[in-house]
């Protein structure tokens, strides 16, 4: 195994990392802790994560931090993590500007409070014209209702300009156009589904499941991660030899 991150070449490390930080229930659980003791301790992991992330090169992290069925959970557990959510991007937001991070958040805002919808958008201007990575926070996001939406962009579009909808391209209208394509999608807490995040980008992305719970998860189970991504031979639906001749 690579002893850090600092051991891979930049045609190792995959361009766009997404994360399904599961397991903060559970690890809280196995400690005789309430559940939101969890969601605390994931906020930590994701801290180290996005730093080791933007430290080798990584152009784009998205994780999925409340999903539109989330809302099914216990109405406490749902106060505290959008609660959670605002207090992090409050006490995050100067240390993304300062290391240059830009901040997106993608999903439907309409269920978010107010004053929680001003705070995202106050800390997105705020990183707006940042260079380095950027740091994609999926929140009331699903896979479905990506598509849905972007598909009533095209529509509009085509409307709109008498464009044609087959000139149209619907990955233009995703809530992640302008990020590099999916290479690599994480998923911790050792279930091996996708759970609805990122349908469409995930379609030739490389499929990592660890049993780690995400509170756990740290630098060397991201290396552990690439690791495995870098041994891969993507083929894009073509074969070895189409693939070995192109490099």
């Amino acid at each position: 195994m690579l002893d850090g991150l600092n051991s891979f070449n930049q045609s190792d490390i995959p361009k766009h990392i997404a994360i399904v930080m599961d397991g903060n229930g559970r690890w809280a659980q196995q400690r005789n802790k309430p559940r939101t003791y969890g969601h605390k301790a994931g906020v930590d992991a994701l801290r180290e994560t996005i730093e080791s992330c933007a430290e080798i090169g990584v152009e784009a992290l998205t994780v999925f931090a409340f999903s539109s069925e989330n809302w099914l959970r216990p109405v406490k557990e749902v106060d505290v993590l959008m609660n959670l959510f605002m207090v992090t991007l409050k006490s995050q937001a100067k240390r993304l500007h300062k290391n240059n991070i830009r901040l997106l958040v993608i999903g439907d805002r309409s269920r978010f409070s107010g004053s929680l919808r001003n705070k995202i958008k106050e800390v997105e201007l705020l990183t707006a014209s940042n260079s380095g990575m950027s740091l994609v926070i999926a929140a009331n996001y699903g896979g479905h209702w990506d598509i849905e939406q972007a598909a009533h962009k095209m529509v509009q579009k085509s409307l709109d300009s008498n464009v044609p909808i087959s000139k149209l391209n619907l990955e233009d209208y995703l809530s992640t156009s302008g990020l590099p394509t999916l290479d690599l999608f994480i998923r911790t807490g050792g279930e091996k589904r996708v759970s609805n995040f990122l349908l469409w980008q995930i379609a030739y992305s490389e499929l990592y499941f660890t049993d780690t719970l995400w509170p756990d998860f740290d630098k060397q189970d991201l290396v552990s991660a690439i690791e495995s991504f870098s041994s891969r031979h993507r083929r894009f639906g073509k074969t070895d030899e189409q693939i070995d001749q192109s490099t």
